[in-house]
């Protein structure tokens, strides 16, 4: 499956872009995970977006990357829509999101809460779980770190 991929700070997105995007987020988190949180978090206005679209131009993927500090960036709400992961597109999107951290920060920690049932997934990837475990919106997570080498 070939799918497209653009980052764009959240300045640079379409209304379209954002409206596709929260609809992809809103459709897993809230209808699919069957999980009532407040999305719209203040955070989506000072991050990038990494946004996957099919051929079609359809957003089949998307996570956001959150500039904490110059030596720490957080990425999340990591989504691909359900038809397409079994293509491996999660793996594809995360891998991704990764190159353009490395591109547009250098050489960072990388923080993610990862929902802990993707704990393998993401140790996959090169994340280190920490031993911090939390609920969050009532759904167990963990903590996890990649520190991207100078």
């Amino acid at each position: 499956m070939k799918i497209n991929w653009h980052i764009k700070h959240f300045n640079e997105l379409s209304a379209k872009e954002f409206h596709d995007l929260l609809q992809l987020r809103l459709e897993v988190f809230v209808v699919e995970q069957d999980c009532v949180y407040q999305d719209l978090d203040g955070k989506d206005l000072i991050s990038f977006h990494l946004l996957g679209a099919d051929l079609n131009g359809k957003v089949v993927a998307t996570a956001r990357v959150i500039p904490i500090n110059e030596l720490k960036v957080e990425i999340g709400r990591v989504v691909v829509n359900n038809s397409f992961r079994k293509d491996g597109i999660g793996q594809k999107l995360m891998k991704e999101t990764i190159q353009q951290i490395e591109h547009l920060f250098g050489a960072v920690q990388i923080k993610i809460s990862a929902q802990k049932y993707l704990l393998n997934f993401y140790l996959a990837l090169g994340f280190i779980a920490t031993k911090i475990e939390y609920l969050e919106d009532g759904i167990p997570h963990i903590e996890m770190n990649l520190n991207l080498k100078k």
